[in-house]
């Protein structure tokens, strides 16, 4: 039978980067900053991948904390390839890079993290990378570790999109689309995690990160999932959404 315990400590140690842009210059030159920065700002490593287009980004499968895209580029461009990305599924840290200042709000529409102009402003770009830092320390800072045998695998919150319970399971699912179960009561769990998560239903803890809307009963997920929110926590999942979004701007 697994084990499970619940970790204080972080557990992203290797941070994973993508940069996407036609300009092969650029590519190289915002791919040679964030080794920079993380060489000398950051105790986490990290792994910095280049994608020449859009298309070659979202025929990696590769799944990544943060990536910086351009959005002038051929089909499907910045945004295109934003949003398709989001459809899927990822939660990556977005952060725009273009010479469109007028682009600027339709980032919004992507979740997107943050929009740097080219030519890049070492102070502008140092100040977003201080923010990914403590964004994605947050994120990681406590996880699940499931004990099986003699291996172990850590489950980090960010990762987890909701809680289920089956019988005398607990069902992780995750953003990547896997699932993880243990024996567990879904009422030790509620006790364990961080305020991120949500109990919209008996047999459902939620991720508030995760959550894209409400509506008849269901919340709505990113994969085009949904689950059941009782009709009595409708109204106490919009306040703990709200709340959630003030603490996250703070």
């Amino acid at each position: 039978m697994p084990r499970v315990w619940y970790s204080d400590q972080k557990v992203i140690t290797m941070i994973k980067f993508a940069v996407c842009d036609d300009e092969p210059l650029m590519l190289r030159e915002l791919a040679d900053q964030i080794t920079d920065y993380m060489t000398s700002s950051s105790r986490a490593g990290c792994s910095v991948s280049r994608f020449p287009s859009g298309r070659a980004l979202l025929e990696s499968g590769g799944s990544f904390d943060v990536i910086f895209l351009d959005i002038r580029m051929e089909q499907p461009d910045g945004m295109e390839t934003a949003q398709l990305l989001r459809q899927r599924g990822e939660n990556s840290l977005l952060i725009f890079v273009t010479v469109l200042k007028e682009r600027v709000f339709d980032a919004f529409q992507t979740e997107a993290y943050d929009y740097l102009l080219k030519p890049l402003n070492k102070a502008c770009f140092d100040r977003t990378m201080g923010r990914v830092l403590r964004s994605l320390a947050k994120r990681g800072a406590k996880g699940i570790v499931i004990q099986r045998g003699t291996g172990c695998e850590v489950v980090p919150f960010s990762d987890i999109v909701y809680c289920e319970v089956l019988g005398r399971k607990i069902y992780i699912h995750k953003n990547d689309g896997t699932t993880t179960d243990f024996y567990d009561r879904l009422e030790n769990l509620e006790r364990r995690v961080d305020g991120r998560f949500f109990k919209c239903h008996r047999s459902y803890l939620v991720n508030l990160d995760c959550v894209r809307g409400c509506q008849t009963g269901q919340v709505m997920l990113p994969r085009g999932e949904a689950i059941p929110v009782s009709r009595l926590r409708e109204r106490e999942l919009t306040q703990a959404l709200l709340r959630h979004m003030k603490e996250g701007d703070a």
